[in-house]
């Protein structure tokens, strides 16, 4: 929503706006939440700081007439069913992805002790 949000703050049209939505999104399709011992420092602060990037890059391609092949309402649809599929511990429990590392969990048992 941050790519649709500059296009309209630079003037651009709605449709435009739509293109760099739908770009923006596409780029994390799938993208795995797993806060390493359930603090979101690590790792959505970076991941919010390359999805500031993500925005602009897709506004700026959208303001220079690169449209989205595949429709905004569309790439919602298949976010949803990518978010449906996914196993539930790869979605925010701290159970996968980076958070059951080796290191992932060094860092709960420090700072929560062993489970």
């Amino acid at each position: 929503m941050a790519a649709a949000a500059v296009v309209e703050m630079m003037g651009g049209t709605p449709a435009q706006a739509l293109d760099a939505a739908a770009m923006a999104i596409k780029n994390i399709l799938g993208l795995v939440c797993d806060p390493i011992a359930g603090l979101v420092e690590a790792p959505c602060i970076k991941r919010n700081a390359i999805g500031t990037a993500n925005a602009l890059i897709s506004a700026d391609m959208a303001l220079a007439g690169v449209k989205s092949i595949i429709p905004f309402d569309e790439v919602v649809e298949a976010m949803l069913k990518i978010g449906r599929s996914m196993p539930c511990d790869l979605k925010e429990t701290g159970m996968g992805g980076l958070a059951w590392t080796p290191t992932g969990k060094q860092i709960h048992e420090r700072i929560f002790g062993k489970s």
